[in-house]
């Protein structure tokens, strides 16, 4: 779905390259990208959505070269949830945000209404389309977020920092939407610290080192490197690395995976 070639990007002519070399390819898996602040992830992602413009290597999206298109082109493509809501969000109701991207494409309003009422549905905020965003919490102004970008219903969603301001049923109904957007055959990507629910939701782990790529693989392979890992500054998840100090043989990834191999 996504092929990166011979990526590098400097943001001015005589700073240091932020990415340096980056040759990857997307498919289907879920995919968490991970490392320390100022590994390159965030700029990578934005080189991806075409917010930013690479000099040097290329990005296709499907049949896309993304320099050849403008972010508002890419909308229709891939979908990104920022950060941080508050960046993201400027109507006057809930309802509203959710349609917006669908409006700006100039889908009927219809059509755009409807879609965006099964997204709000998906993340729980459907009893708040009249509220004003700004009055909902941090975790539900995210959640909102997710859905006008979900309602969009792009081949491509990238989440940055999903369970930031997130309890423990935040990240349980972000895990189903993972779920359910993978079932309908969408690329899941990821740029986030949190370990954790990165070992319970993604199959696939790129982890990103002074603006290169350090370990890519399956998730259980990559935080089984702890060697490597250390290097990128990464821990991994607690209950791997409890398994760890308790010599389980296995990488373990989540809480049910611990229990299982302490019965055996």
């Amino acid at each position: 779905m996504i092929k990166v070639s011979d990526l590098s990007f400097s943001y001015s002519e005589k700073a240091p390259p932020v990415l340096a070399d980056i040759n990857l390819e997307f498919d289907h898996r879920t995919t968490a990208i991970i490392g320390q602040n100022g590994a390159g992830k965030t700029t990578f992602v934005k080189l991806l959505k075409g917010l930013l413009k690479a000099k040097n290597g290329g990005i296709l999206i499907g049949d896309y070269d993304v320099k050849m298109k403008t972010a508002a082109e890419l909308a229709r493509k891939i979908g990104l949830v920022f950060q941080n809501p508050n960046d993201q969000i400027f109507k006057r109701t809930v309802l509203d945000e959710a349609m917006f991207g669908l409006l700006n494409i100039k889908m009927g309003k219809y059509t755009a209404e409807k879609l965006a009422v099964e997204a709000l549905k998906m993340v729980g905020l459907d009893d708040k389309m009249a509220m004003n965003p700004h009055d909902l919490s941090l975790s539900e102004k995210k959640l909102l977020c997710i859905a006008s970008v979900v309602a969009m219903d792009t081949d491509i969603v990238i989440f940055d920092e999903p369970t930031i301001a997130q309890d423990q049923a935040g990240k349980e109904t972000i895990s189903k939407i993972i779920r359910e957007l993978k079932k309908k055959n969408k690329l899941v990507m990821t740029i986030i610290h949190d370990m954790d629910f990165v070992a319970e939701n993604f199959e696939r782990t790129i982890v990103f080192n002074k603006g290169k790529v350090l370990l890519d693989g399956k998730t259980r392979e990559v935080f089984s490197q702890k060697e490597v890992l250390k290097e990128a500054n990464v821990e991994p998840p607690g209950v791997t690395q409890l398994g760890d100090r308790l010599g389980l043989k296995k990488t373990i990834l989540t809480v049910e995976e611990f229990l299982q191999e302490c019965a055996k």
